[in-house]
């Protein structure tokens, strides 16, 4: 194991050590909660209101010099000041420069990703401000002088005993503050002080509307009104990508912020100021005093946008659509491993999450990019969680392309045809070759099996694997079948008279060389329901390859697919697919992976395996062709990107109306990700995200046929459980082996 890759396992575990149990907690819960506030108010609203959301966010960057235009005259109009700084150094030059101008001391900041980004504390420091954060999770960032983890929970990593360690350190209470009213009451309080005596009030934006000049403020403590409207200068900063034409565009993401980041209907506080002439004068009861503020006083306001890199990020048409983030952090809790490391290793400079990919390579850079890019394995449900439709895994996956572009190679010597580098990704390292060449490495071990599979498991080769390939020497391998799917159905006489459908089985790699069995089990369900079926010769999806971020060698796989598979669709032939992961890059990368045209009828006719089976019986299939379930239990887990595609429900269904009792895993992830959970700085960070499905599972194996619809699904769930795991298909096969 090189160096690097042993100090990120030795982060990894760290956090998984520190941080993973609390971060865990409140992501779930964050994301559970989202899940039942999109049912409350209906899948088919919300859906409205993300399309709509989108559509706007579209127009807005496609429009933004002119509304940026347009709001420097509405902020004027009202009395205020508008700055546009290129960059961080800019904005704090100006920022710092305002507050000595006014001969300031004090200044009392809202939670703001923007201030994180350009570092606009320090600047105020360095230059002897004296600078309170009073959101109460900033604040405990603040005072333990740590990065935010999370893009709305900056403390999600810290426990309430933490937090009260950290207090009673930092400032000896009188009492101790050992509950977390005590916590809250002893912040309010002390922070409240501050915002009393503050020169300067410092917030964010959520959102700035062009043409009023107002700015909408989205929290739950009431923090950023006073620190807006309590100070006799209010200095408002955000990215230029947070302008949106008008109020009436604000409503669908009203809804969604709040539904999307923590599961709330409602955020408890949606302030809409349009500063300085129509802040109103807000009583806070300080003192007992009421309506505190002053309306006397001559306020100053100044909105702070923030370019940084945007404007070549709206330039670039593959990171463009990181601008339409509203900072919600819905990809982070909807994401397996942020879930169980946080932000301080899934994250940047400053953004976290999945989405922070795509602003730390336009901000920051492709190396800042580069620390914790891997970690995104494209299972793509931050894409269903996303209240503006980010299509966030190909963001990380065009960054990681651009990543492999920089590097040396460092093999020129390998003469393996299909692992050697050439010309379009001759940068990319030798162990993302080798996993996203699998195909190539599969036909060899399949071709030489079983002595491939004898040599492969020796003590040297696991070594040699782990030292120069960083695979986990933990990680049982694939075990190669000498005779492939495609060889096996050449050999066999399945001609059938007057078929109810013709079937193309797409032959995946594991399928047609590892799992054979599966395949095989396909093949006779269908042709038990009347269907004749052939599997073509065609190779592997690009799935493989597009994981390591090799997109010209993804698009090359997806143009060879589309020419083995287009005949057959023309031919009246229906595509079926048993791997999710390859059915994904059918309906949705290849969308960009190939032509409109061709992606369109390949997307239109593919369907996956128990989805294909269930429209067989919903159209007159003979369920007693296939074997009876007879109650026995089913402990079943759905692939990321079945779930993704919304087809789990036809498995569970299909082994129902076969008499089955099924247990279906609530679990989303198992954690294994394809060549992730082989990586050696990755393995501990997979089975801890595997816990879970082996928690829920573990009992249920004992009495339950565990079966799994996706090869990475089987494989873990294969080293986490003593019971072998099985294909769904496998138990439909009349045949069975």
């Amino acid at each position: 194991m090189s160096e690097s890759t042993r100090l990120d396992a030795d982060r990894i575990r760290t956090l998984l050590e520190t941080e993973s149990d609390e971060i865990k907690e409140n992501t779930r819960l964050f994301n559970a909660a989202r899940y039942d506030a999109v049912e409350a108010v209906g899948a088919d609203a919300h859906e409205g209101y993300r399309t709509r959301a989108r559509e706007i966010k579209e127009e807005s960057i496609e429009r933004l010099p002119d509304l940026i235009r347009r709001t420097r005259a509405a902020v004027e109009a009202n009395g205020g000041t508008l700055y546009v700084a290129d960059d961080a150094e800019d904005a704090n030059r100006y920022i710092t420069t305002l507050l000595a101008d006014k001969e300031a001391n004090s200044v009392v900041k809202s939670k703001s990703m923007t201030t994180e980004e350009i570092d606009l504390n320090e600047a105020l420091e360095t230059d002897g401000f004296d600078v309170w954060e009073t959101d109460l999770g900033e604040f405990v960032i603040q005072v333990a002088e740590e990065a935010p983890s999370h893009i709305v929970g900056p403390s999600l990593h810290k426990s309430r005993e933490e937090i009260t360690e950290l207090f009673e350190r930092e400032f000896d209470p009188d009492e101790p503050l050992d509950s977390a009213q005590k916590l809250t009451a002893f912040a309010r309080e002390f922070l409240g002080e501050r915002i009393d005596e503050a020169d300067v009030g410092i917030t964010g934006a959520n959102f700035v509307m062009a043409e009023s000049g107002s700015i909408a403020l989205v929290t739950n403590e009431g923090n950023a009104r006073k620190c807006a409207s309590i100070p006799d200068t209010h200095v408002a900063v955000a990215g230029i990508e947070k302008i949106i034409p008008s109020i009436v565009e604000l409503e669908p993401f009203a809804e969604l912020i709040s539904r999307s980041a923590t599961g709330q209907d409602v955020p408890q506080y949606l302030s809409l100021l349009t500063p300085p002439v129509d802040t109103p004068t807000i009583d806070f009861d300080r003192n007992d005093e009421p309506g505190f503020g002053n309306s006397d006083t001559e306020r100053d306001f100044h909105l702070v946008l923030i370019d940084n890199g945007r404007t070549a990020m709206r330039q670039d048409d593959e990171l463009r659509e990181t601008l339409y983030c509203i900072r919600c952090g819905a990809c982070a809790n909807s994401c397996a491993n942020f879930q169980s490391v946080g932000g301080h290793a899934f994250g940047g400079e400053t953004y976290t999450g999945g989405i922070a990919t795509g602003w730390e390579a336009g901000i920051e850079g492709l190396d800042v990019a580069e620390e914790f890019n891997d970690l995104c394995t494209g299972c793509s449900r931050c894409v269903n969680a996303c209240p503006v439709k980010i299509d966030i895994p190909w963001i990380n996956t065009v960054v990681r392309d651009r990543i492999n572009r920089g590097k040396d190679p460092g093999f020129d010597d390998l003469l393996v045809d299909g692992l050697v580098p050439d010309e379009e990704e001759s940068g990319t390292p030798l162990r993302k070759r080798f996993f996203g060449n699998f195909e190539t490495v599969a036909k060899i071990g399949s071709a030489t099996a079983p002595l491939s599979n004898i040599v492969a498991s020796t003590g040297v080769a696991r070594r040699a694997m782990e030292s120069v390939l960083g695979v986990d020497a933990r990680r049982d391998l694939p075990t190669f079948e000498r005779t492939t799917l495609r060889e096996w159905a050449d050999s066999r006489d399945s001609r059938i008279e007057e078929p109810v459908r013709r079937v193309a089985l797409y032959p995946d790699v594991y399928t047609n060389y590892v799992r054979t069995e599966r395949g095989k089990a396909a093949v006779r369900v269908l042709e038990a329901l009347g269907c004749e079926v052939v599997v073509p010769n065609v190779g592997g999806s690009g799935r493989a390859p597009l994981s390591q971020g090799m997109i010209a060698t993804a698009q090359r796989k997806a143009a060879g697919v589309s020419e083995s598979l287009l005949p057959y669709l023309d031919a009246g032939y229906d595509v079926v697919v048993i791997e999710p992961s390859d059915l994904a890059m059918f309906r949705r990368e290849y969308e960009k992976l190939l032509p409109a045209e061709k992606h369109e009828r390949i997307d239109g006719g593919s369907y996956e395996i128990l989805e294909f089976v269930y429209g067989l019986l919903e159209n007159g299939g003979d369920v007693d062709a296939l074997p009876g379930g007879d109650g026995a239990g089913v402990a079943y887990h759905s692939h990321c990107q079945q779930r993704t595609l919304g087809l789990e429900s036809y498995t569970e269904t299909v082994l129902e109306r076969l008499g089955y009792d099924v247990l279906a895993s609530d679990v989303e992830c198992c954690g294994m990700a394809g060549s992730f959970g082989y990586k050696s700085e990755y393995y501990d960070l997979s089975m801890d995200v595997g816990e879970a499905l082996a928690k829920q599972f573990e009992t249920a194996a004992d009495e339950r046929t565990v079966v799994a619809s996706g090869t990475s699904c089987m494989e873990q769930l294969d080293s986490l459980l003593s019971s072998g795991t099985r294909h769904p298909i496998e138990l439909l096969d009349p045949v069975g082996e």
